[in-house]
């Protein structure tokens, strides 16, 4: 999966970028207060996009 379609998905669901790490931008859901970080890599892999979007509370992608 593309980062860009990845942030896309994560920000239609209302979660908001935190800060930018080194090399991970930390995002949180503005409802639940959960937070993820997500590498800032072209592609992402799968199994990842879908961790990232459970440990946000959001509907997989």
């Amino acid at each position: 999966m593309k980062l860009t379609d990845l942030i896309r998905h994560i920000e239609r669901f209302k979660c908001f970028l935190v800060r930018e790490g080194a090399r991970h931008s930390i995002y949180m859901n503005s409802i639940s207060r959960r937070t993820s970080s997500v590498p800032r890599h072209t592609e992402i892999d799968e199994f990842l996009a879908k961790k990232i979007c459970k440990d946000l509370g959001i509907p997989r992608k």
